[in-house]
């Protein structure tokens, strides 16, 4: 059995810009929503979503908690640490035993690349993928699509500059890929080391993954310049053992966003960052709390994007959903 892409969200890649959009003016809606003295609708009353989280997370677990108390419905978060996992049973059995409990959608995050494509093709539950490996964060990349065409309205034609740890960054990935569908010119940079080697230009597997088109910026501050939106990206001290850097210091120094190189975006630039963030490493203080920051708003933003999603793939009755899946 092939997962129906139409019935789960495990990446950008499948969907088309009109349906992203339509994702995206969903959320407008869900923002309303969210914003309200009472926030609770009945939309998805009566279903059950279950977050499953292999690895550490504060905004998104609790954002796709909330978003779906928010609709209505019953949300069970459970961690892998405390399930079966840890005495030894499978992924398969896990999803399996979850699925028995007649669940509507749910939500991983597994530090293994795949795992939720795995998952999706043995339930018939809707299945979210909230970060699986380096490989890709779609409803983050949802929610920054959202936060910019905010404030800066259609994205065709504007330039988006990543910067940072692409090598280990799923964030980095899907955003590409995201901005790219609709229509936005997308620039990244960092050290040589931090750049997958499929991504390097003239790489035959970049050509088959769409990476080749990046724009590659080996200096950060040419990446910036002009920018409508600089994203910053956590360096993973966690990976950094690897010797990809000499020193977080020197990093900061060559990479680091501060407010030198915010001067050189274009007027009215924001910035962007998917948390956590190194203040002092790959961004600067000042300069992540000041005026052209949105990476607060890009959390609230997550909630009503995370709506929106849930909404898309819980909103169809399970019976339904059973009926309609065919093996491809």
């Amino acid at each position: 059995m092939m997962a129906d892409p139409r019935r789960h969200l495990l990446d950008l890649d499948d969907l088309d810009a009109l349906e992203i959009e339509g994702l995206l003016n969903s959320a407008e809606g869900m923002l309303e929503i969210a914003g309200r003295d009472v926030r609770k609708t009945p939309a998805l009353r009566g279903k059950t979503i279950i977050t499953l989280f292999f690895e550490n997370s504060t905004r998104t677990r609790v954002s796709f908690e909330q978003a779906g108390k928010i609709l209505g419905a019953d949300v069970i978060n459970v961690a892998a640490s405390t399930s079966s996992l840890s005495k030894g049973e499978s992924l398969l059995n896990t999803v399996k035993t979850l699925e028995a409990m007649q669940i509507d959608a749910l939500v991983v995050r597994h530090p293994h690349s795949g795992a939720p494509y795995f998952i999706a093709n043995h339930t018939d539950a809707s299945v979210v993928n909230a970060g699986d490996g380096t490989h890709a964060h779609p409803t983050q990349s949802l929610l920054d699509l959202f936060t910019v065409r905010k404030h800066l309205g259609d994205l065709a034609g504007k330039r988006i500059a990543i910067v940072g740890d692409i090598l280990y960054s799923r964030v980095a990935r899907s955003d590409i890929i995201a901005f790219q569908k609709m229509g936005a010119e997308v620039v990244v940079s960092c050290p040589n080391t931090l750049l997958p080697d499929e991504w390097q230009p003239g790489s035959i597997l970049g050509q088959q993954t769409g990476f080749e088109n990046l724009e590659i910026a080996r200096n950060v501050d040419e990446a910036v310049e002009g920018a409508d939106v600089v994203m910053a990206l956590r360096i993973q001290q966690e990976r950094q053992e690897a010797g990809h850097l000499p020193s977080l210091r020197e990093y900061s120094d060559r990479w680091g966003i501060n407010s030198r190189r915010m001067a050189m975006a274009h007027d009215g630039a924001l910035l962007m960052h998917p948390g956590p963030m190194n203040e002092g490493v790959e961004i600067a203080s000042d300069v992540a709390h000041g005026v052209q920051s949105v990476i607060e708003e890009q959390v609230r933003s997550g909630v009503a994007v995370r709506m929106a999603v849930l909404y898309a793939l819980c909103a169809r009755s399970r019976s339904a959903r059973n009926g309609a899946g065919t093996e491809n």
